[in-house]
């Protein structure tokens, strides 16, 4: 069999394009993973802001957060949010105009944190705040 070096460079190169449209790929969906977990951290802020700025109520809220991300869980360590499973890229979050407490003591399963569970890559949870309470409290 007689190929040609110029057909073997060829097929060098078309491997090597190959090789770099993979990997571009991949970081661009890692990115974009990313993107949406910062995304829904300024959101949540962002509404748990709104609700905490009113006099009283509750607004049941939806997000949407990467499929590897199962759950959502809140501890009474510094107003701490962090993703399960913990080997992932993603950070936790300090959370403000949050009584952590009584958001903790509203777990059945966990006295010292609440965890939320993520389905199909959406996570709906309640933030609520009575009449003259200082924080507002996050529910199931």
């Amino acid at each position: 069999m007689q190929i040609s070096f110029g057909m073997i460079f060829s097929v060098i190169l078309i491997i090597i394009f190959i090789a770099f449209a993979v990997y571009g790929i991949s970081k661009f969906l890692g990115v974009s993973r990313l993107a949406q977990v910062e995304s829904f951290k300024s959101d949540f802020q962002g509404d748990i802001d709104r609700v905490w700025k009113g006099s009283g109520g509750s607004a049941p809220v939806e997000y949407s957060l990467p499929n590897k991300i199962k759950q959502v869980c809140f501890v009474n360590d510094n107003y701490r949010m962090y993703f399960t499973p913990l080997d992932l890229d993603y950070d936790g979050a300090l959370i403000k105009n949050v009584d952590m407490a009584k958001t903790v003591a509203g777990s059945q399963s966990n006295p010292k944190k609440l965890c939320i569970p993520t389905l199909d890559g959406k996570i709906h949870m309640t933030i609520k705040k009575t009449y003259n309470e200082n924080l507002v409290t996050i529910a199931v």
